[in-house]
């Protein structure tokens, strides 16, 4: 699928910014929902995502990222069927039943920490995440289960958002 945004850092910083800071920096969550409705077979406006994430938080506008649960509201008020888990030993099952997915997780590297959204999906017997690493050219197979990719990463904190068309 060409319409997919594959890693974020191959976005040039004059195009899409969110907020003050350029996509590349603080996008991963209009990213993820860009590419959750892309692999549903819409059309997605990325400006139109970026003001709708930018206006969520009054004074933030974007430029310390996306709140972790606003791509489920996203989802909500567009009348897509939504559910969210934060208890990773569920996160197989609820992928497995949803149409895409929306990873949220926190990681770190060293003194470094930071968080990313990612969205998921399941085909095949096999889990793949898109927009997962700084060096994602493509999708990224996490394998057949998505507990165990989030385990051997050593991400924490993470949330599952299932999403059911609404085509369906």
């Amino acid at each position: 699928m060409s319409d997919l945004i594959y890693n974020q850092r191959d976005i040039p910083a004059e195009q899409w910014r969110y907020g003050f800071r350029t996509s590349a920096d603080t996008g991963c969550g209009w990213i993820a929902t860009y590419n959750a409705l892309a692999l549903m077979g819409y059309r997605v406006n990325p400006e139109a995502l970026i003001h709708y994430y930018e206006w969520m938080i009054p004074f933030v506008h974007g430029n310390l990222g996306t709140t972790a649960l606003a791509p489920a509201r996203f989802f909500r008020q567009h009348g897509f069927g939504v559910e969210t888990t934060a208890c990773a030993d569920g996160f197989d099952r609820l992928a497995k039943e949803s149409d895409v997915c929306i990873l949220f997780y926190h990681w770190r590297r060293g003194c470094r920490l930071g968080a990313h959204f990612v969205a998921v999906q399941y085909r095949d017997g096999r889990f793949t995440g898109y927009n997962t690493f700084r060096t994602s050219s493509g999708p990224d197979d996490y394998g057949a289960s998505l507990e165990a990719f989030i385990r051997a990463h050593h991400f924490h904190a993470p949330v599952l958002i299932g999403i059911r068309d609404k085509k369906a």
